[in-house]
C-alpha cells in the first residue's frame, strides 16, 4: 500500500459525520426488520441481513454497534437498542462453553457498556455496573476454560473445531480474559483449585504469535515475515504441534488477510494490556521483557506485512494467495478493485487492521520508535479509503454499512450478485462493528480521550 505521509485524524473526522448519520439509517433498517428466530444476522445478501449457521458469533456485534452509534451521536434511542437487546439475548452468549468467541460477543456488549459508564457516557449506578462486571467476570472464566493443555505445560484456547485447533481469531478475544483478570477474577478449577487468568493471558498470547505468525527464519519452506497461519494444528497424543491450516483462507501456506487482520488488532491490545499492569506481576512466565518483546516483534512483522501485501488504498484482497490474483497483474500496484472478474476484497479485514496500525503505531511514537509514525499514517490511509465510496451506499435499501466484505469463501457462503463473477457488494456484521469501533475510535482520540480494553 502507498502510505500518505501527511493525512491528519482531523481530515479523517471530516468524513464520520456523514458516516454516522448513514449508519444509523442502516441500523433502523436492521431492528425493524430482524426477527430472533430466523437467527443472528451474519451479512448480506442483496442488500439485507441474512443468517448463517455455524456459530452464533456475531450477535454481539449487532448490539455493540448500537452502543457505538450512541456513543457517537449522543442519541439514546441506539443506547436503548443495544441495552435491550443485550438483556433480552446475550445471556447465553456469556455461558457459551462452545466457542472461541467471548471476546466478540461479550466485550463488544457488557463491556462497551461498562466503559461507557466509567467514563460517565451513561448515568452511573452501582447494581448496573456490578451486572455488567458479573457478565464480562463469568465471560472470561468461560472462555479460559476452554484450554488445551501442551507438552511443554502451556497451552492455549481452543477453537469451535475441537481441542487440536489454535485459531488466530481468538488473539483479539483475549479481551474477555483482560477485562476479567483486571477486575481480580479467577478460574475456579477441580478441587477449587484457582485458575490464574493472567497465565492463561500470557500462554495462549506467546504460543499463538509462536504457532501462527511467520518471521522470516527458516521455519518451513514458505516462511515469510509476518505472514499468518488461520490455525495451527496440535497432537492430543502427545501435545506437540503438527501443522499449519486454514479453514477461511485459500491454504495454510498462504495468508488469509482477515486472520491477518485479527493477529495485528489481538497483538496490539496485548501490548497495550501488557503494558498497563504491574510488571512484576508478569516475572513468573518469564517477565515483562521477554512477553513484550515477543508481542512487538508480532506486531511490527504482521503490520509490515499487511503493508506490503496490500492494494494501493490499504484494502486487502481475501487472501495474499488466492489463486486468480494472478490475473489481476501488478495489483499491489493500484487501488484494490472490489467488481474485478478474479478474487474478492475484503473491506472488514481493513477496518480491523487499520484499527491495529492506528493502535501500534500510538504505542510506538509514545515509545519514541520511529516506526510508529509509518504505521499510524497507514491505519488513516487505510480508514480514509474505507470511510468513502464504494465502501459504503446511501442507498436506503441496503442494509450494510461497510461494503465489499468477505465471509468464508471456500465455502462459497458469499453472495454473488448477477453480472458478477465474484463477491462484491455485501456487508458483514463484523465488518461494521469494526468499522464503527474504527470511527469511533478515530473520533475518541481527536477527543483525546484515553483508550481501555
Amino acid at each position: 500500500m502507498q502510505i500518505d505521509e501527511a493525512i491528519t485524524s482531523r481530515e479523517i473526522d471530516d468524513l464520520l459525520s456523514p458516516y454516522f448519520e448513514r449508519s444509523g439509517r442502516k441500523l433502523d433498517s436492521i431492528f425493524a426488520t430482524w426477527r430472533p428466530e430466523s437467527g443472528t444476522p451474519v451479512f448480506t445478501a442483496g442488500g439485507r441481513y441474512t443468517s448463517q449457521s455455524w456459530t452464533e458469533w456475531t450477535q454481539g456485534f449487532m448490539f455493540g454497534w448500537a452502543l457505538l452509534q450512541f456513543e457517537a451521536t449522543g442519541d439514546e434511542r441506539y443506547l436503548e437498542m443495544g441495552r435491550n437487546g443485550i438483556v433480552r439475548h446475550m445471556a447465553s452468549h456469556v455461558t457459551h462453553i462452545g466457542v472461541h468467541d467471548h471476546g466478540f460477543n461479550n466485550v463488544s456488549t457488557y463491556g462497551n457498556l461498562r466503559r461507557m459508564m466509567l467514563e460517565g457516557l451513561i448515568p452511573h449506578n452501582e447494581w448496573e455496573l456490578h451486572f455488567y462486571e458479573m457478565a464480562l467476570k463469568a465471560s472470561g472464566a468461560v472462555q479460559a476454560s476452554r484450554w488445551t493443555t501442551l507438552a511443554d505445560g502451556t497451552g492455549y484456547i481452543y477453537s469451535f473445531n475441537g481441542p487440536h485447533s489454535l485459531f488466530i481469531d481468538t488473539i483479539r478475544s483475549l479481551r474477555s480474559l483482560m477485562i476479567a483478570h483486571e477486575l481480580d477474577h479467577v478460574l475456579m478449577g477441580e478441587g477449587d483449585r484457582p485458575v490464574s487468568m493472567l497465565e492463561r493471558i500470557v500462554h495462549h498470547a506467546v504460543n499463538t504469535v509462536r504457532y501462527n505468525i511467520y518471521y522470516g527464519e527458516g521455519r518451513d519452506a514458505y516462511d515469510v515475515r509476518g505472514r499468518v497461519a488461520h490455525e495451527a494444528i496440535f497432537n492430543m497424543n502427545n501435545g506437540l504441534f503438527r501443522c499449519p491450516n486454514s479453514q477461511q483462507g485459500y491454504s495454510p501456506f498462504s495468508t488469509w488477510t482477515r486472520g491477518l487482520a485479527w493477529a495485528m488488532l489481538g497483538v496490539a491490545e496485548l501490548i497495550e494490556f501488557f503494558s498497563r499492569i504491574p510488571r512484576e506481576a508478569l516475572e513468573p512466565w518469564g517477565g515483562f521483557d521477554a512477553i513484550y518483546g515477543q508481542m512487538l516483534k508480532a506486531a511490527k512483522a504482521t503490520a509490515d506485512f499487511y503493508i506490503d501485501n496490500t492494494a494501493l488504498d490499504g484494502v486487502p484482497y481475501w487472501d495474499t494467495g488466492a489463486p486468480g490474483l494472478v490475473n489481476l497483474g501488478d495489483w499491489r500496484a493500484r487501488p484494490a478493485d472490489p467488481y474485478n472478474d478474479h478474487e474478492p476484497v475484503d473491506s472488514s479485514a481493513a477496518a480491523i487492521a487499520a484499527q491495529a496500525l492506528l493502535k501500534i503505531g500510538r504505542h510506538l511514537e509514545e515509545n519514541s520508535d520511529p516506526l510508529g509514525r509509518a504505521y499510524f499514517q497507514a491505519g488513516l490511509t487505510v480508514a480514509r479509503t474505507i470511510f468513502q465510496p464504494p465502501y459504503w451506499t446511501d442507498s436506503d435499501n441496503h442494509q450494510g454499512l461497510l461494503l465489499h466484505s468477505v465471509y468464508h469463501r471456500p465455502n462459497g457462503w458469499d453472495h454473488v450478485p448477477a453480472g458478477s463473477r465474484i463477491p462484491c457488494g455485501e456487508a458483514c456484521m463484523w465488518g461494521d462493528y469494526h468499522a464503527m469501533e474504527l470511527a469511533v475510535y478515530v473520533k475518541r482520540m481527536n477527543n483525546q480521550r484515553s483508550f481501555g480494553a
